[in-house]
């Protein structure tokens, strides 16, 4: 396994770029730990295929270093840098069976047939291969077969990393949350370093022990799924994590107030006053789950309207106007909910204020 820091690395697909906006990535600086399982998440779009292509090699960088326990492979081709690379879609030899789909990686390496089949069998036995490693690969479900085009770069030991992208695209929904179990065995079980490419947030937060979250270019945050939720430290970080996304209102600061759209909420005077210092343009955020829902007025509390309750079964997700704004706030207990005219509380430790987007701490 290896370390891999990518040191100021910024990519443009143009020969002559002039500016920010020819570059799909902006000076990214940042580590990539040993034995570490990662999630890459981030919208379509936001260059998470190119980051892995440029950490794989497929693609160098225009600025910058990538290195691999603090050797220099920002030229090398990927077979000088011992990684596997998993695809959205599989790659495999379909005249082969299952097994020799395995094991052609190790025999390529000279290992013994005793290794090979040691190996083969521990991967095939975690992915649900044990049974169809005698069957061709051509014959087998497209599941099936991207399960094989995971194990194929599951199963060697040797690599400095493994990188998957977007690998269970083609996958069931309930075959999914089996699968990323299953390499969160394998991880746990070899330590191998895992860097996991995915628009979908629930993915990243099953798999990983640390997201990194791209946006526009960037990487804007990079923690445990807990305190991405907990601390966003960009707005986009805040409305991207959770389901619904963060509220945000933009507001003033007045000592302990914040004004909103013509409500004043009352906030933690001394958090408000670091905000207001910044001298940068404002927002608020709450998550809908700490937002507070009240028949009647309570000290504190705002006004608002209740315009739409979504029943989910095990939670209900309130719309509320607050004047021209739109809040969302999500109900986790039986709790009646008000039809028209409400009050809403927002709990002051539970608010985060955003200077130009950026958390204020």
């Amino acid at each position: 396994m290896a370390r891999i820091d990518l040191v100021e690395v910024a990519h443009s697909y143009h020969p002559r770029p002039k500016g920010p906006e020819d570059f799909v990535f902006k000076r990214i600086h940042t580590t990539w730990e040993d034995g570490g399982a990662y999630a890459l998440l981030g919208p379509s779009g936001c260059g998470k295929t190119t980051m892995l292509n440029l950490i794989s090699g497929l693609l160098a960088p225009s600025h910058g270093k990538i290195l691999y326990d603090e050797r220099d492979v920002t030229r090398l081709p990927p077979e000088q840098r011992n990684i596997a690379q998993v695809f959205q879609f599989p790659v495999l030899y379909d005249t082969m069976s299952v097994y020799n789909n395995l094991a052609f990686p190790l025999r390529n390496r000279g290992m013994s047939e005793t290794e090979v089949r040691e190996r083969v069998g521990i991967v095939a036995e975690i992915l649900g291969l044990s049974a169809d490693l005698d069957k061709r690969a051509a014959g087998l479900a497209a599941d099936a077969k991207q399960k094989i085009s995971l194990g194929r770069g599951l199963v060697r030991s040797d690599v400095a990393a493994i990188l998957f992208d977007e690998p269970l695209t083609v996958i069931d929904p309930h075959l999914k949350w089996q699968l990323r179990r299953s390499l969160k065995e394998i991880h746990k079980e070899f330590g191998l370093t895992m860097i996991y490419v995915t628009h979908d947030q629930v993915e990243a937060m099953t798999f990983a022990d640390k997201v990194v979250i791209m946006y526009d270019g960037e990487l804007v945050q990079t923690g445990a799924p807990d305190e991405l939720f907990e601390t966003p430290e960009h707005t986009f970080v805040g409305y991207f994590i959770g389901s619904p996304g963060m509220n945000f209102m933009d507001c003033t600061l007045e000592g302990g107030v914040a004004h909103a759209n013509g409500s004043a909420i009352p906030v933690d005077a001394e958090y408000a006053a670091r905000a207001q210092a910044t001298g940068s343009s404002l927002k608020m955020g709450i998550r809908p789950m700490y937002l507070e829902v009240r028949e009647s007025e309570v000290t504190g509390s705002v006004p608002g309207r209740v315009t739409h309750v979504e029943d989910q079964g095990h939670c209900k997700i309130v719309t509320i106007k607050l004047g021209e704004l739109t809040l969302k706030a999500r109900i986790m207990d039986g709790r009646a909910i008000p039809a028209g005219s409400c009050h809403l509380v927002f709990p002051p430790e539970k608010i985060k204020f955003f200077a130009d987007d950026r958390l204020v701490k």
